[in-house]
């Protein structure tokens, strides 16, 4: 019986992280490839609108979190998650269909506001004695979605922005359909006040504060490469759209290659060289995007160093972030710690925009490099390990 229900949850665990990765793929190519071009070549909007578009869209998804999360504590996880699906659906109709700046922005916000719950369940759907591979299984397919959406949309953007809205429009479809055959129990609420569970979260905060430079400052860095990479890979680095995306795919391999590699080392050597390593490299290896020729080698290069890179950080990283989650509070949890996070998110763009828009390129990838070396030099001597 035991090992029925095992199997049962296993199954429900790998639909929960299918219907993720369809959502991610709409929405990463929606926000890194599709929207910059179409609001660019269609709408006539300006880089820094662009830029304003995609922290609308993180400052959605930001401000979501600690609500949806309460929610998901006290609702049915299969309500929320159909909630989210068709806030996603309604965001994509509306930012391609009406046509206007206002609809785009707008569009933005709907998609944040939807894909934003559904992390949060894949995270509350951890289970403790399960705990690594359960994040790494999310964390590889996010990352995978994460490649194959711009990829994919790059491959297709010659052919005219009505085909590549209807190909995300059946990527979601076949994600949503997963999603009408799973569903998880509610989880009993907390017998505890409410007002009790804040105080255990803010004592939870308190310790985490060496954490809290890099939860902030690593996602307002990466925010200010989202509004430029298509621009300054076409202008910049004189790519085409094809040879962008075998860019996007070395990275991405690279980083799924070596996820799992990278999280046992640093569960065997600790994670604390992990981080100042890993961001040390992105660091160097976004510096050295600035001074490469158009030469495609070397830009795959360095787009696999980066990829290496980012699979250092991100399984030590997260590994710690799962420490100050309350067993009892997984949803509120994950998504407090999440709207921290999210607000560099929401900063990045609109700064990065702006910064693209005043001094190029080149100076906004410089500032980036500069803000992720900041936080490898700030974590050699501040204190990184697992609460007691």
């Amino acid at each position: 019986m035991s090992t029925i229900k095992a199997l049962s949850l296993k199954g429900s665990f790998i639909q929960l992280c299918s219907i993720l990765f369809f959502t991610e793929i709409v929405r990463s190519a929606f926000i890194i490839s599709f929207l910059p071009a179409y609001a660019s070549n269609v709408l006539g909007i300006s880089v820094a609108a662009v830029g304003l578009a995609v922290s609308i869209h993180y400052i959605a998804d930001t401000a979501i979190k600690t609500v949806a999360g309460y929610l998901l504590d006290r609702l049915a996880p299969r309500f929320i998650l159909h909630a989210s699906l068709l806030l996603v659906f309604a965001g994509l109709w509306l930012s391609f269909f009406i046509g206007q700046p206002w609809a785009l922005i707008t569009g933005a916000a709907l998609m944040g506001l939807g894909a934003s719950p559904i992390w949060l369940i894949c995270l509350s759907s951890i289970e403790e004695d399960s705990r690594g591979s359960h994040m790494g299984i999310i964390y590889t397919v996010w990352l995978a979605a994460l490649g194959i959406g711009p990829v994919a949309v790059n491959f297709v953007l010659d052919s005219g922005y009505r085909m590549t809205f209807w190909l995300l429009a059946a990527i979601f479809a076949v994600g949503w359909l997963i999603a009408l055959g799973w569903n998880r129990p509610v989880r009993p609420i907390p017998s505890i006040p409410v007002r009790e569970q804040l105080v255990q979260l803010r004592l939870k905060l308190k310790t985490m504060k060496p954490l809290l430079p890099g939860m902030v400052v690593q996602t307002a860095a990466a925010g200010l490469l989202v509004p430029i990479l298509p621009t300054f890979a076409h202008q910049y680095l004189q790519l085409s759209y094809t040879n962008y995306s075998f860019m996007l795919i070395a990275g991405g391999a690279a980083t799924t290659l070596f996820l799992i590699p990278m999280g046992r080392l640093s569960d065997r050597f600790g994670r604390k060289w992990f981080l100042v390593v890993g961001f040390a490299l992105l660091a160097v290896s976004m510096a050295c995007l600035l001074l490469a020729s158009s030469k495609l080698y070397w830009i795959i290069t360095l787009a696999v160093v980066l990829g290496a890179s980012y699979a250092a950080v991100l399984p030590a990283w997260n590994a710690l972030m799962s420490y100050y989650v309350p067993e009892d509070q997984k949803g509120t949890g994950w998504g407090v710690l999440s709207s921290i996070e999210g607000i560099g998110v929401m900063v990045g763009p609109v700064a990065g925009g702006w910064i693209a828009s005043m001094y190029g390129e080149g100076v906004t990838v410089a500032i980036s490099a500069s803000l992720l070396l900041a936080i490898a030099l700030l974590y050699v001597w501040l204190p990184v390990e697992k609460p007691q």
